[in-house]
């Protein structure tokens, strides 16, 4: 493409995006490098930055798009290198659910599990978001870059967004000012920041799971799984079947799991706090919210281990069993 020398040379890619029905087209994967390379770094007016996020969001992103952008910003990243097994985002909140997932989170670390854990929250309201019941039950919260120098994954511990990219956080919210979510709301479950071999991560919108799972192929993930989760995270309903879409090292296949009751439940009319630590320590019982905690943290090690689903839920069941109730 001939750009002439008064233009910016972000132009190029607005315009890719927004020539009309049919002029326009996906950008490939090394054009979304760049354009999201120039992005991170700062070189993009504010006009083009919001142009380029809306023209993204009414196409919708293609796989080699995501790939792009994971792959500018993976580039840009200066972070210390930490050991850890499975990448675990959490960028959605959830509404009708308490996030049991973060159960699932506890006795995955007690099984032995290294798990990087990371997302945002507050930009969409009456959520409840996972670093907001982090810091609520005590638990550790990354608050600045330094802080990862000596972070342990060994222990279920929230790096929020703004510390891993306070440029991308900031794009995030600009969906108060947009009114749409943009694509970084996407690709940031993908971005796995410290390269584990397993990569988690939920889409609750249909059409978008087979993209995500697309783009995981391309980056050549080693295991990479992407689920319709409970409100858009990583959390299983264990009332409804669920289809796993898989990448494995750029091979893409599809699963779909059964739902582990007959019967439909009544969600709670509001979202205790204390129901999951209570839950954790036996003090209280709910037959959904233990399914829900158990079949997510079953789909983790049959990403990572490569089990089935009835061997992975009897590892987490006695794991279960045996947990620590502290």
């Amino acid at each position: 493409m001939i750009i002439s020398s008064d233009t910016h040379p972000f132009a190029q890619y607005v315009r890719i995006l927004g020539k009309g029905k049919k002029g326009s087209r996906d950008l490939t994967q090394e054009e979304a490098q760049d354009a999201m390379g120039m992005i991170v770094r700062g070189e993009v007016e504010p006009e083009q930055l919001g142009a380029f996020l809306m023209l993204l969001r009414v196409k919708e992103e293609s796989p080699a798009e995501i790939a792009g952008f994971c792959a500018a910003v993976r580039e840009h990243w200066q972070l210390p290198n930490v050991e850890v097994d499975m990448d675990w985002s959490c960028y959605a909140g959830k509404r009708r659910h308490l996030p049991w997932l973060i159960l699932s989170q506890k006795l995955l670390a007690e099984m032995g599990y290294r798990q990087a854990i990371h997302g945002t929250r507050g930009h969409t309201a009456e959520r409840l978001y996972v670093q907001d019941v982090y810091e609520q039950l005590g638990m550790p919260v990354i608050r600045h870059l330094g802080e990862l120098e000596n972070w342990s994954p060994s222990e279920p511990t929230f790096i929020p967004l703004e510390v891993l990219s306070p440029r991308l956080e900031s794009i995030i919210q600009l969906r108060k000012i947009l009114g749409l979510r943009s694509p970084v709301h996407s690709f940031s479950r993908l971005l796995n920041p410290f390269n584990a071999p397993t990569v988690l991560q939920a889409i609750f919108h249909p059409g978008y799971h087979q993209i995500h799972q697309g783009a995981g192929a391309l980056l050549g993930y080693q295991n990479a799984l992407v689920v319709k989760g409970d409100g858009g995270e990583f959390e299983r309903n264990p009332d409804a079947d669920l289809t796993l879409f898989w990448a494995h090292s750029g091979v893409t296949s599809e699963i779909t799991l059964p739902s582990l009751f007959t019967r439909r439940h009544v969600k709670p009319d509001a979202l205790d706090i204390d129901h999951l630590t209570g839950l954790w320590k036996g003090t209280w019982n709910d037959e959904y919210a233990e399914a829900a905690v158990l079949s997510t943290a079953a789909l983790a090690v049959m990403a990572h281990e490569g089990l089935d689903h009835d061997a992975a839920m009897e590892r987490v069941s006695t794991a279960w069993q045996a947990r620590s109730r502290t």
